[in-house]
């Protein structure tokens, strides 16, 4: 069965609810006038509602509707399959330093627009203790609240607590500066490159003009100075 709405002459009703191209309400209108105009003004007659009593009909450019529709679910996929959940697991009583170094693991993955799931791994006693799972987890969102958002709060699960955290920038945008700062460097190292053989160039033209010219050889330098001429 197909799932392609009814355009133009396969609507078969009498009279159909008319909405304008710019989404403008036209009013209860004969399918026939409704395809007049139309054809007045080349677009097509689409049904939109056709559970509607009458039914909805538009005038669009029906062509051009299913390629941005087309657009739209491709650039939904893509994006769906681009989402990424890291996992960073830390310790309910973890140091400063581990502390740091998990954390700028976090925001590196949240600049790069993936989400991160942040595991609390509780063991023994500390089970008895999950203010410090939330406390530790709270610190943790404010501390890269610049980059990431709570997507999913605090939760026990088992002996751990989850939560995650959802990038603030678009993956697309992510992915857009990492490329334009790789575009930066590759331009920094070629002027670098540049610089450096204009140098190369300029010392080896210093020491040529430096040079003592040597004498042009004549038919008498061949000669053997002995001889008396």
């Amino acid at each position: 069965m197909s799932t392609e709405p009814r355009i133009n002459e396969r609507i078969r009703v009498p009279e159909v609810r008319l909405v304008g191209p710019a989404g403008e309400q036209v009013g209860i209108v004969s399918t026939a006038d409704a395809l007049r105009l139309a054809r007045d003004q080349d677009l097509d007659l689409v049904e939109v509602a056709a559970q509607a009593r009458p039914p909805v009909a538009k005038l669009m450019d029906y062509g051009k509707f299913k390629y941005e529709n087309a657009q739209k679910a491709r650039d939904a996929r893509r994006n769906q399959t681009n989402t990424v959940v890291k996992e960073m697991k830390l310790r309910p009583k973890i140091d400063d330093h581990d502390y740091e170094t998990k954390k700028g693991h976090v925001v590196r993955f949240l600049k790069a627009g993936d989400k991160v799931k942040i595991t609390i791994m509780f063991r023994g006693r500390e089970q008895s203790r999950p203010e410090l799972g939330f406390n530790l987890l709270r610190r943790l969102a404010a501390d890269v609240e610049e980059y990431g958002f709570v997507e999913s709060s605090p939760k026990q699960d088992g002996r751990n607590m989850l939560m995650v955290l959802g990038p603030t920038r678009k993956k697309t945008d992510a992915k857009a500066d990492v490329q334009a700062e790789r575009d930066r460097r590759a331009a920094e190292r070629k002027a670098d490159h540049d610089a450096e053989q204009t140098e190369l160039a300029e010392h080896r033209a210093q020491a040529h003009a430096g040079e003592p010219k040597k004498k042009k050889r004549g038919p008498a330098d061949n000669m053997d100075p002995d001889i008396d001429l």
